[in-house]
């Protein structure tokens, strides 16, 4: 059985860890709390507010330069994790499993942006549930909202790293290909060129990725924003901006991909025969409050797997 103290190690363990690995260069480390089950099963804001505190207690104890209350799906209760991190004096960012329709109470994306910067975040963005250009339109809609109430903050945004065209407003995980079968959908890193750049473009500096990003997604990213970091990641000329290793390649029509228009204008193709090109998402439309989301300790019984199973037939 897992308890408090054992959890305690474990983020007291990973702050060690991780400022083991930002002291090898100019790095920060952060702590983070997220969207708890105690939300979505109607407990009080106290209730709540006590979970984030004792998260924060090992962050503090660790001294981690900045916090963020991240992956909330209720802007809500994103308040209630800032108004907690806050209280710290270090620098809050807070992000919103969100895409443009807001989040699944219908507030707006610009409204969580200013709910977000009043509750005292610094920085303020989304991250998760959506593929990197619908995160950038997300952001754009936050900073625009912010602007208009007077306010100023910093952007961030940390996409999923797979295409989710056919996502409703809970994001991927109504997909039927959630969590498992999601890597026909994954990113080149010719797509996560295009999104650093619109990503910067669009006055965001923190700029990352959430599900389904791998290291030479991250290295991709790097190297679009290469001109404005005034340097390329390591051991870049091994492969070279935009394909330009090929041109030492012994087949001449290999060689001839050697070009930034070649792999900005390919449309890859998947490789399987009569693939669909979109999903239809399962889409059960319940947020918190509702029956199905309320917190319990035991693993699902077969009882419970036939109930969901024919509410998804009826549906």
């Amino acid at each position: 059985m897992f308890n408090s103290s054992q959890g305690q190690q474990i983020n007291e363990a990973a702050c060690d860890l991780a400022r083991e690995v930002a002291n090898e260069g100019d790095a920060l480390v952060a702590g983070g709390v997220s969207q708890t089950p105690s939300y979505l099963s109607c407990k009080s804001e106290s209730e709540v507010k006590a979970i984030f505190q004792t998260q924060l207690d090992v962050f503090i104890k660790k001294d981690v330069d900045f916090l963020i209350a991240e992956y909330f799906e209720h802007v809500e209760e994103a308040e209630w994790a800032v108004q907690v991190l806050q209280t710290t004096g270090k620098p809050v960012a807070a992000t919103l499993c969100i895409g443009p329709e807001g989040d699944l109470n219908g507030v707006s994306a610009g409204d969580c942006a200013v709910r977000l910067v009043k509750a005292g975040a610094k920085i303020v963005g989304v991250n998760c549930h959506f593929d990197p250009m619908t995160c950038v339109k997300t952001v754009k809609l936050m900073k625009e909202g912010v602007e208009r109430a007077g306010l100023t903050a910093h952007y961030m945004v940390q996409p999923l790293a797979y295409h989710t065209p056919d996502c409703n407003c809970q994001g991927f995980i109504d997909l039927p290909e959630f969590p498992f079968a999601l890597e026909p959908r994954i990113l080149t890193r010719w797509d996560m060129h295009k999104y650093a750049r619109e990503a910067y473009n669009a006055g965001i500096r923190y700029i990352g990725g959430c599900c389904g990003f791998e290291p030479y997604h991250i290295r991709a990213v790097a190297e679009e924003l290469a001109p404005e970091r005034g340097f390329l990641p390591a051991a870049s000329e091994k492969h070279g901006n935009w394909g330009s290793g090929l041109e030492m390649h012994t087949k001449p029509w290999v060689r001839a991909r050697a070009r930034r228009d070649y792999w900005e204008q390919l449309k890859p193709a998947s490789g399987r025969p009569k693939c669909p090109s979109m999903s239809s998402p399962d889409g059960w439309g319940v947020t918190k409050g509702h029956a199905d989301l309320m917190q319990q300790k035991e693993a699902t019984t077969e009882d419970q797997l036939k109930q969901l199973f024919e509410k998804a037939k009826a549906s």
